[in-house]
């Protein structure tokens, strides 16, 4: 049984791209946390955040995260801000692995505006003010996830053949982390 992989980094960093893939080489259970919490509470993230605020949000984050972070043998993409509320990196530190996905800020933004209606802290925004939202949540969150075990490079995600490029990429240094841990 192998210790949970959690994959952090900001929004459309590539977190359930890679992690689907990722689960599905390894044979491993893949959970998006955002999903799980949706599917637990039976409404959508931004209606918890309309209904209760940030602050409630973050602790039933806290809660899920704890949950899906007893598990094994899963791989767990976490919600941009959630390794940066109530210790959740120093959780998934004594937990498991964690890996920071980094892209380009360029990449980014086109994924942010693709999916715009889908996302609801960028979807009233303008293509300028989304370079500011990606600026400033960077920022803010890249203390926190430069602690990360792993920092992998999730720019290319875009089609199968980049996916299975970049898994060919993040294989070995996962069989590194764990032979080096074995040690």
């Amino acid at each position: 049984m192998r210790p949970p992989i959690f994959l952090i980094g900001l929004p459309a960093c590539g977190k359930t791209t890679l992690g689907r893939a990722l689960a599905r080489e390894l044979s491993l259970q893949f959970i998006d946390l955002d999903k799980y919490i949706e599917a637990r509470f039976s409404c959508s993230v931004a209606d918890i955040f309309a209904r209760y605020g940030e602050p409630r949000f973050r602790e039933i984050e806290r809660n899920m995260l704890r949950e899906v972070g007893e598990m094994a043998d899963v791989v767990i993409a976490c919600g941009g801000g959630t390794p940066c509320h109530f210790a959740g990196m120093d959780y998934m530190l004594s937990r498991g692995l964690t890996i920071h996905l980094r892209t380009t800020r360029e990449r980014l933004h086109e994924r942010l505006c693709r999916k715009r209606a889908r996302r609801p802290q960028v979807s009233a925004l303008s293509d300028e003010e989304i370079y500011c939202y990606i600026d400033r949540i960077e920022a803010e969150r890249l203390p926190v996830y430069s602690r990360a075990r792993l920092t992998f490079d999730s720019t290319l995600l875009e089609d199968r053949d980049q996916i299975s490029d970049s898994l060919s990429r993040l294989l070995p240094l996962l069989q590194d982390f764990y032979q080096l841990q074995a040690l």
